[in-house]
């Protein structure tokens, strides 16, 4: 017999509405900022609505995590007490958390799941997190197939959250400093300043300019929608969508999107299975060029690749949509100058396809429509291009005629530019409608008893109700059946559908529909209730445990902003602790540590391209107001540091 592991679609929500519309388009599960000490300072959420959320998600046996994952002082954390005892008397099925303090307040029996705050990238790392009690264990953004593989096999009962789309943090989460020592604002404590994000020289040891104004931290979105059987087979049980500050429309589309290419693997895959209920219908194609990207890397899920920055914007850039080859009005798709002919047929030139290869030919053997679609715009789409500088520019379209674009100030763009669109003004009105709808699958049954009659219904996960109905019988003067299944099965505005409806009926009873209605409607309100009480809420408690933490010694890597903190690293064999950053700033301290190496992207790595560099190291970041950032490349552990220059 097959053992079947179930399969978590987790989506983020910066607020009710977002959390709703996470579950409505197919989400297992969402994650949401607590009313403080969020890793997302400005997702911050009132009990009221993380209530409401819980309620509409258990309905689908989905569940609620709260994010709780900044670094705390002593004297938040009886507030956090309090909190987290509210939040679980809301209903919230797990918090993610960062500061090993909270495992040492008087906590109610919730799951914890520790954050990707925690940096957890080792098998060390997690076993340690299992041993002391975490349910689930947000890994590190940066791990390959085969370390989360690894992981797995030494936590097999360890859920292990993976991230699949959205923005990248280019430090390993939880060790990146800079925005506290430059602005004075902690990324580990929600506050993050998006230093990554800004614009930067590069200079050699000798002050010659390596690169100008470039966004050199910036890394490309995160996209693993094409390796997510990979991730479940190596592993991964819960994939999650990053965005806590996203706007709907986002949560929409991408959780949408998510959940088509992820049910396509279960119905082939039935050793996986889902972790909620309901079906999703959708009123849309989901798109993920539709939405915020700064175009898309699967970053290093199968090692190193050149593909994974941003150099030139950190902004969305959003879908390629053609090439401009005319000013007088733009005509992003079609090329005037070419005979637009292809075995005796006329087409238009679809730019986004054609670009990379423009061998005729070989677009023809692969599909021959290709040359009969064309992009699709809309008054007030928004659409931008780099510029010969490299620079991002925009402009909106005023007026569209056929396939001729009318801006309503003309863009400065030459030939040959690519034109991507990064707000569509057609599809953006279709998110703000009513897009998704969630149903449960039931049956019902309708069957005489001795005194009148009864409705018994079965919903999906198996729960049943039965509602008996006093009435005397009298025959109807025409069939009933068809009658009595459509009145039964008008479910409308609840979170059920009709699978099939019996009528099991010694003879032609009449039954009045406005009664039918009404036994329908307690019927739908029974089943709720049956719902909510079955609901498998897991009871989760963290054991008192002396497992030995991988290290005798933590630096300010370690984040032990309080004494809580110490007090467990102490009791888990730790015998010297310093303090946060945040609390005490140690001297020519490493502000980040990347993955993305800028020594690699240049072309200039001695271990993977073998060639030397033309520039003197040591490499400088230097940012708009001067400051200076010097680059350190360690070769053994593959990784950049970034240290701040005196």
């Amino acid at each position: 017999m097959i053992r079947q592991r179930p399969i978590e679609l987790l989506a983020p929500a910066k607020n009710l509405e977002c959390g709703i519309e996470a579950i409505n388009h197919g989400a297992d599960a969402v994650y949401i900022g607590a009313p403080r000490f969020g890793a997302r300072a400005a997702a911050g959420n009132s009990l009221e609505d993380i209530a409401a959320l819980v309620q509409h998600a258990h309905v689908y046996n989905a569940r609620i995590y709260v994010t709780v994952n900044t670094i705390l002082r002593d004297e938040e954390l009886k507030d956090t007490e309090a909190m987290i005892w509210d939040l679980y008397r809301a209903g919230v099925d797990a918090l993610i958390i960062q500061d090993m303090g909270i495992t040492r307040l008087n906590l109610p029996p919730i799951p914890l799941h520790a954050s990707t705050q925690m940096d957890n990238r080792t098998v060390q790392k997690v076993k340690f997190l299992a041993d002391v009690g975490f349910r689930q264990v947000v890994l590190a953004r940066e791990l390959t197939l085969d370390e989360i593989a690894k992981i797995h096999a030494a936590c097999p009962d360890t859920l292990l959250e993976v991230f699949v789309h959205g923005a990248l943090c280019v430090s390993y989460s939880g060790q990146c400093y800079v925005s506290q020592a430059c602005f004075g604002r902690s990324a580990n404590r929600g506050e993050c300043a998006q230093f990554c994000r800004l614009g930067f020289d590069m200079v050699d040891a000798d002050g010659k300019v390596i690169a100008r104004n470039k966004h050199l931290l910036s890394l490309k979105d995160m996209n693993q929608s094409e390796n997510l059987e990979a991730l479940l087979d190596a592993g991964a049980s819960s994939l999650k969508i990053e965005g806590r500050l996203k706007d709907v429309s986002y949560v929409k589309n991408v959780t949408a999107y998510y959940r088509q290419k992820l049910d396509a693997i279960l119905k082939r895959r039935k050793e996986y299975i889902r972790a909620s209920s309901g079906t999703v219908k959708l009123a849309f194609r989901p798109q993920l060029d539709k939405s915020f990207s700064r175009g898309f890397t699967d970053y290093f899920v199968h090692g190193r690749n050149p593909g994974i920055f941003s150099f030139d914007t950190p902004k969305s850039l959003g879908e390629e949509v053609g090439t401009v080859f005319s000013h007088q009005g733009l005509f992003p798709t079609v090329n005037p100058n070419v005979d637009n002919r292809i075995e005796g047929k006329k087409f238009m030139w679809c730019g986004w396809d054609y670009i990379h290869n423009n061998n005729i030919g070989k677009i023809l053997e692969k599909t021959k429509e290709i040359f009969f679609r064309v992009k699709s715009f809309s008054n007030g789409d928004g659409l931008c291009y780099l510029d010969e500088r490299g620079k991002l520019c925009g402009f909106r379209v005023n007026r569209v005629d056929g396939n001729k674009l009318y801006p309503q100030e003309m863009p400065r763009v030459k030939p040959k530019t690519r034109l991507y669109r990064n707000f569509d003004q057609e599809f953006e009105r279709v998110m703000q409608k009513k897009s998704a709808e969630r149903k449960i699958a039931v049956t019902l049954r309708l069957e005489e008893n001795n005194f009148g009659f009864t409705l018994s219904v079965t919903d999906e996960d198996d729960n049943r109700i039965s509602l008996a109905m006093p009435r005397e019988k009298e025959l109807a003067r025409t069939p009933q059946q068809e009658n009595l299944k459509n009145q039964l099965s008008k479910l409308g505005n609840t979170p059920f559908e009709a699978e099939s409806v019996e009528i099991v009926l010694s003879d032609n009873w009449f039954i009045p529909s406005s009664e039918l209605s009404d036994l329908r409607r307690r019927a739908v309100e029974k089943l709720l209730e049956a719902r909510s009480i079955n609901y498998p809420r897991e009871v989760w408690r963290v054991p008192e445990t002396h497992h030995a933490f991988p290290a005798q010694e933590l630096t300010y890597l370690g984040n032990v902003m309080n004494g809580a903190a110490a007090a467990f690293y102490h009791d888990h064999g730790v015998r010297r602790i310093a303090p946060a950053f945040e609390k005490e700033a140690p001297e020519k301290a490493v502000l980040m540590f990347c993955k993305h190496c800028l020594r690699y992207s240049m072309g200039w790595c001695p271990v993977h391209h073998k060639v030397r560099s033309p520039y003197r190291e040591p490499y400088f970041l230097v940012s708009s107001d001067g400051k200076r950032f010097r680059l350190q490349f360690d070769c053994k552990l593959c990784q950049m540091k970034v240290y701040a220059e005196e």
